[in-house]
């Protein structure tokens, strides 16, 4: 079965965007982008809730990711922004079990969204938490998860310290 991990960025105090979606604050450079972006060549299908799609569509970016299959998770999304996309309108926890469960493929990255990571994160779907911890604090924002998710072990399977003060987090979840 391939596994779903949930690699996103976060601040310090757990937010992964301010109130508007805006990521200022972020670091964007560094050693653990370019390590981040070598990391992709494990998966081989993105998915992504649609405020998360829409961020990268603000700068005129309709195809983020075109080595990868991509997925976006939308309820209003009327029609396919490009040809590399596939909307998914409803029952996205049944259609991600059906990408987990293909016998071929790479790993699956859930690269956005808090409430597509809230509805796999209830079902079981999310195999891995990878965090990019930012050293910065934006005290409001929008958060890892859209609302209380059920308290659940995580087991630690690597960390790394970044010279510019990011701190990836690998966990494996119980």
């Amino acid at each position: 079965m391939r596994r779903l991990a949930y690699y996103v960025a976060v601040t310090s105090d757990g937010f992964i965007a301010h109130a508007d979606g805006s990521v200022e604050g972020f670091l964007m450079e560094g050693e653990h982008v370019s390590e981040f972006m070598a990391s992709l060549s494990a998966y081989d299908t993105v998915l992504m809730g649609r405020a998360t799609y829409d961020f990268g569509r603000s700068f005129g970016v309709t195809n983020p990711y075109p080595t990868l299959r991509q997925y976006v998770f939308s309820r209003t999304m009327q029609q396919r922004p490009d040809p590399a996309i596939q909307v998914i309108a409803s029952d996205a926890t049944a259609h991600v079990r059906e990408l987990k469960a293909e016998q071929t493929g790479k790993d699956i990255w859930l690269c956005g969204g808090a409430e597509l990571a809230t509805a796999l994160f209830a079902e079981n779907l999310i195999d891995d938490l990878i965090l990019k911890v930012n050293p910065v604090v934006f005290g409001a924002g929008k958060t890892l998860f859209a609302g209380a998710v059920d308290r659940r072990a995580l087991q630690l399977t690597g960390s790394k310290v970044y010279g510019n003060g990011v701190v990836l987090l690998r966990y494996r979840l119980s």
